[in-house]
Parts: structure tokens; C-alpha cells; sequence
């Protein structure tokens, strides 16, 4: 178990987290999410042992997690750490990228499993291609590997989606985060996008003003969000009195209701359209199945 207790940190004399206190079990998935600037690359970077602690403490099972005035070298054995800069090695291939740190003495074994981390990120077509040919993506996709390469018993990850193109994310995260279950590896995620979250997280951790403000189930912080902050993570929402927070999909555009707006635009959205429409001089947003005209008045309901 990562067990993060009461930590306090700041660059000089501006403090960045504070009284942070968690724990993450063995095989668990936690994403860490807040604004640009929040401290979620300054957290992971803390676990991995990169900085000092100012006050507090971090351990993985017995071991304390201790920064560079202890450690010549950064980081733990049983620990991995993918940032948003890849520090690949140009000039050999994506085989030799993530073969390298696995032992020579077994080359059969070093080949099977070279080659099933490959499958896992969806390289296949690529393991023969130099790094410094691949795409930013592709790059991204040999750094998750290499860090899988000696089995960490936990994974801590920044941003690690951001770089791959939409064609191939959602299959990508569905074959890594799987990959994480089925081995039990811990993993901590780093992320401003909700789909590295839904249906992979076992709990979501949200930081804003330096601190935890929410810690639950991404299912229990999507359903009541108690503050604007992580309904937006979610997407677009409402602040409607006394309703409270309804997010664009609750609110339903209906033939009479006593709730009565005028339709500002209309968006497409994929398999619907997102209505923006003044209501009591406010910005709302619905979510429609059909374009609605501007200037139009509607009336809507809010469903649970």
C-alpha cells in the first residue's frame, strides 16, 4: 500500500500542496485530477521521490520514499514514473527501447515479454522502427511500456494519454489500465481528461487551493458533485437555484414547464446538440437531440 500522510511542500516559500493524506492500495487505479497548476505533476513527482519533503511522509508498504538529499539516485526499484517527456533513446528501436532494461541472460523471455508489452500498447506495426521516426504518440506509447518492462509493483503516470491522437486513446486505455488490473499494479494517474478516469478509477482525487477537496468514486463525484469544480470536470453543467448543480443532460426541453428560456446558439455535438439558451439573464446549457433555432423560446424541465 502507498500510504501518502500529511504532506506539505512548496517551491521556496510558496507553498504548492498541503496536509496532503492518502492511501492506494496494491493494484488499485487513482486519478488525481485539478486545475493547470494545482500540484497533480508536483504530487507524483513527490511519490517518486524527486524533491524533499517539508513536512509529512511517504511510504510503499515499510519502505519510506525519501528525496534526493537521501538518494544519489532518484526513484525505487518497485516504482515507475511516466512523464509528459519521454527520455527515450533515439537511435535504437522501439524493441530495443523497451527490451533494453530486461535481462540478456534470458533472451526468450526477454523477447516473449518485449513483445507482449508492445501488444499492450498497440505497437506491433512499429517494434522494428527506430524512436526518433515515431510520432509524439507513438513515443508516448514506447515510455509506458519501458516503464512496464521490469513489472513495478506501482506505476505513477502524468498526463499519459495526452499526446495520442483520438483514433487510437480509447482502446489504448482499455489495454493498459487492463494490463494494470490483471498484473496488480498499483497506479496513480495525473489527468485533465475525464476518459482516463470513467470506468478505469477506483476512487478520483481532486486537489484545489492546495489541498484534497474531494477523495470518492469517480461514479460518486460524477453523480453529486459538490462544487462547480468537479461537475466541470465531467463536463458542461449548470448552476440553477435552488436546484443546485444539474449538468447539461438533466435538463430537458419540453412543451410547458414553468422554467422558461430563450435560445442563445445551438452546437453540434456528435449524437446530439448542446443548446445554450438565457435563463434569468444566466448562460444555461442543455443537451437536445436536434438543432434548435436562435431566439426561439423553450421551456425545459430538470430530471435526476
Amino acid at each position: 500500500m502507498l500510504q501518502v500522510k500529511n504532506v506539505t511542500f512548496g517551491y521556496s516559500k510558496t507553498i504548492v500542496l498541503k496536509t496532503i493524506d492518502f492511501n492506494v492500495k496494491a493494484g488499485e487505479n487513482l486519478a488525481v485530477i485539478g486545475e493547470s497548476g494545482s500540484g497533480k505533476s508536483t504530487l507524483l513527482k513527490l511519490i517518486y521521490g524527486e524533491y524533499d519533503l517539508k513536512e509529512g511522509q511517504i511510504f510503499w508498504k515499510d519502505t519510506e520514499v525519501l528525496g534526493p538529499k537521501y538518494n544519489l539516485v532518484i526513484g525505487y526499484d518497485f516504482m515507475k514514473y511516466v512523464t509528459q517527456e519521454f527520455d527515450l533513446m533515439p537511435f535504437i528501436t522501439v524493441e530495443e527501447n523497451i527490451g533494453k532494461y530486461l535481462s540478456r541472460f534470458y533472451p526468450e523471455e526477454k523477447q516473449k515479454r518485449t513483445e507482449e508489452l508492445i501488444k499492450v500498447v498497440e505497437l506491433e506495426a512499429f517494434s522494428n522502427t527506430k524512436v526518433k521516426n515515431l510520432s509524439g504518440g507513438q513515443k508516448q506509447r514506447v515510455a509506458l511500456a519501458r516503464a512496464l518492462a521490469k513489472a513495478p509493483e506501482i506505476l505513477l503516470l502524468d498526463e499519459p494519454f495526452s499526446h495520442i491522437d483520438n483514433f487510437k486513446k480509447q482502446s489504448l486505455r482499455r489495454s493498459v489500465f487492463k494490463y494494470l488490473k490483471e498484473n496488480h499494479i498499483a497506479c496513480i494517474v495525473a489527468t485533465h481528461d475525464k476518459n482516463d478516469v470513467l470506468g478505469f478509477a477506483d476512487e478520483m482525487l481532486v486537489l484545489h487551493n492546495k489541498e484534497i477537496i474531494a477523495k470518492n468514486t469517480p461514479q460518486q463525484l460524477y453523480y453529486k458533485p459538490k462544487l462547480p469544480l468537479i461537475a466541470s470536470f465531467f463536463g458542461e453543467f449548470n448552476v440553477i437555484e435552488p436546484y443546485g448543480i444539474v449538468y447539461a443532460y438533466q435538463l430537458k426541453i419540453v412543451e410547458q414547464s414553468d422554467l422558461k428560456a430563450v435560445v442563445k446558439q445551438s452546437y453540434f455535438n456528435g449524437s446530439s446538440w448542446l443548446i445554450e439558451a438565457d435563463y434569468n439573464s444566466k448562460s444555461i446549457f442543455i443537451e437536445h437531440n436536434i438543432e434548435v433555432n436562435k431566439d426561439l423560446s423553450i421551456y425545459f424541465k430538470i430530471e435526476n
